[in-house]
């Protein structure tokens, strides 16, 4: 066998069973690196296989002291649409008896809120049989400020921890597609004047169909 074929052999040897074509090489005298200078620039280096997962995109909005995602549910997301609001405490998302809710709204929100349009409810959390309602209005006085950027909701009394409440709210989604940040404070009986933070309901608004 003449060395330029011995070289071939070797190579394509190497490229599925390397430490076999080593121990070969080693056996005829011959070096990795005579191989390869023998085989010149003709030979192009194996391509790399790519490893991992299928690419996906996942968002994740994770519960920290500065951010904790709250519960909602909409009857229709697309924009300029009539739709019900229904935006939902859990007894795990308060830790004590609420004097005041404070609903801040995002300053581009542009949606006109009704004061008429809001009630504080004990809430009936849906599922896959059923849907998201109101069961029950607590007696409750509710101011909109003159911007309508801050709902405030006075309860009669204060509302207890247990339970599942929430805020309805029916009006026309605004125009102008993308997330809102909804924030909820409460003040709780006792001396401390301001409300502290619950959580925020992430909504968002949809192009719909025209």
């Amino acid at each position: 066998m003449t060395l330029p074929t011995l070289q071939q052999r070797l190579r394509r040897l190497a490229a599925t069973w390397p430490k076999r074509a080593g121990l070969l090489m080693a056996a005829a005298g011959v070096g990795l690196g005579a191989v390869l200078a023998g085989a010149g620039a003709g030979i192009a280096p194996a391509t790399s296989l790519a490893q991992g997962t299928p690419g996906l995109l996942e968002f994740r909005w994770d519960n920290n002291k500065d951010y904790r995602r709250l519960y909602f549910f909409m009857t229709d997301t697309s924009r300029l649409k009539r739709s019900d609001y229904y935006l939902i405490l859990r007894p795990k998302d308060r830790k004590t008896a609420m004097l005041k809710l404070t609903i801040s709204v995002p300053d581009n929100f542009d949606a006109k809120i009704d004061p008429k349009d809001v009630k504080l409810c004990v809430m009936k959390e849906g599922g896959m049989l059923s849907r998201t309602r109101c069961k029950e209005t607590i007696p409750a006085v509710i101011e909109v400020n003159a911007n309508g950027k801050s709902i405030e909701i006075f309860p009669e009394r204060p509302v207890p921890v247990d339970g599942t409440i929430g805020v309805y709210m029916s009006l026309f989604n605004p125009f102008n597609i993308g997330m809102y940040q909804f924030n909820a404070l409460a003040q709780a009986p006792g001396d401390v004047p301001f409300g502290g933070y619950l959580g925020s309901w992430l909504i968002q608004i949809d192009p719909g169909i025209d």
